[in-house]
């Protein structure tokens, strides 16, 4: 097991180990002289918009190059647009210091490899090993370079916009978009307008501490009265590293990641684009999705939760399309990892193409009420041998019966618990859900 790589790369509380700054020092010069076995190599380092983000650029950049590796740095990026100029800048590893849909006060690093895929285990313990070791900077004349990649945002911008069909006319669409105030603050708008879409920007204006506050994926209720107030066909909110998305339809009306899924899977399920009629989801999977994919002929796949395991499941059923609830949808005919950006442009392909307006595509799966409760834990809690929970379990998976499901499990980047119950009724959720964690 790893001491500091967690599902989602290494992330926690700033100035707390190991998200301080002695620490992703020796980590860049752990990676770094890992990549050096193999000879010259670079990097490159992105990051979102947190105030610790300047700091932590900091302390990588000068791990990185005591080890003799090459740094790029690319400035706030979007954390998908890390993963594909990884590719484009022939780099061997990109960095990436967020923290995600996680608020200011925490801070993080995650990495992709050459191809543009998260580090596997292999690496990560190779990594882990190396952090073992007393840190030693390279000769001199040895040192790596540092330069600044200016162009990195209208590389990835021009990305974006080749995922989408250019045969179709946005303009039609009047939309609101929601930046987090994080990582695509200054590069939604310019996809969006480009391919033709009248844009309202809300939460575009980071400064350091607002990143994921009251806004963005995690928070729709300002989106939400937005688009009513501006009367507009949908919204967009996009997490603070730019890899999830939710909608919002013009009744202001939420559509989360399962959905938006399901949407997806559907239209190209009807044109044949639907590579092996497969969708990975995870086991926080609407159960309403489930069955629409089902009376579909579509195979689904159940992952652990994290995009890591939804996309190691897509490898193995040889499937191009998977995602959470949470809006982290991966499309992987058109990028490496989960991008909120891409994610909404194929989303905007099925409505205008489908003439269909968001809330009427939303309602051809019918979701099932889930009641989900975040529990916090001061230290790690053996579910499976917890005595009064598996009494509890056994008493509400027998009232639930067929109608419902449970699913508790321990969070892989907060120290939390997470009890989430559907049934097709939520008053019987709510209930379900309540009485489980009472017992925690």
């Amino acid at each position: 097991m790893n001491k500091y790589f967690g599902t989602d790369g290494i992330r926690g509380r700033v100035g707390i180990a190991p998200i301080t700054a002695d620490f992703l020092l020796k980590l860049g010069w752990a990676v770094g002289s890992v990549l050096s076995e193999k000879g010259q190599a670079s990097v490159i380092i992105g990051k979102d918009t947190r105030v610790s983000g300047y700091l932590f650029e900091s302390a990588l950049e000068a791990g990185f190059l005591s080890a003799g590796v090459n740094v790029g740095l690319l400035g706030p990026m979007p954390t998908p647009g890390i993963a594909y100029l990884t590719k484009a800048f022939a780099a061997n590893v990109g960095v990436v210091i967020s923290a995600s849909h996680n608020q200011y006060e925490d801070n993080g690093v995650k990495f992709f490899s050459e191809k543009g895929l998260k580090l596997s285990d292999a690496q990560q313990e190779a990594i882990e090993k190396k952090l073992e070791e007393p840190m030693v900077s390279v000769d001199t004349k040895n040192i790596g370079r540092a330069v600044r990649q200016d162009q990195a945002i209208g590389r990835y911008i021009e990305f974006c916009k080749s995922t989408f069909d250019r045969s179709i006319d946005l303009s039609r669409l009047k939309m609101v978009i929601d930046c987090a105030n994080g990582a695509t603050y200054h590069i939604a708008q310019s996809v969006f307008a480009e391919l033709g879409s009248e844009v309202i920007m809300i939460n575009n204006q980071p400064d350091g501490y607002n990143i994921n506050l009251n806004c963005g994926a995690t928070d729709t209720k300002h989106l939400q009265q937005e688009v009513l107030n501006q009367g507009a066909d949908l919204g967009i909110a996009f997490d603070g590293d730019g890899d999830r998305m939710v909608m919002v339809d013009h009744h202001g009306g939420l559509v989360d990641g399962d959905e938006l899924l399901f949407i997806i899977a559907k239209a190209w399920h009807s044109t044949g684009d639907l590579k092996s009629d497969t969708v990975v989801g995870t086991q926080m999977s609407n159960l309403g999705m489930r069955q629409a994919l089902a009376s579909l002929g579509i195979q689904f796949i159940e992952a652990n939760v994290g995009d890591r395991f939804v996309m190691e499941q897509m490898k193995q059923h040889n499937a191009t399309l998977g995602g959470e609830g949470s809006g982290h949808i991966i499309c992987l005919d058109k990028t490496t990892s989960g991008d909120g950006i891409i994610s909404a442009l194929q989303v905007l392909e099925v409505i205008c193409k489908s003439e269909k307006a968001l809330c009427d595509l939303k309602n051809e799966m019918i979701k099932y009420p889930q009641v989900l409760i975040n529990i916090k834990t001061a230290e790690k809690v053996d579910l499976e041998n917890h005595a009064e929970l598996n009494k509890a379990l056994s008493i509400v998976e027998s009232e639930l019966g067929d109608k419902g499901r449970v699913l508790i499990r321990a969070s892989g980047t907060e120290p939390l618990i997470r009890v989430m119950v559907e049934a097709n009724d939520l008053n019987l959720a709510e209930a379900s859900a309540k009485k489980l964690a009472a017992v925690l």
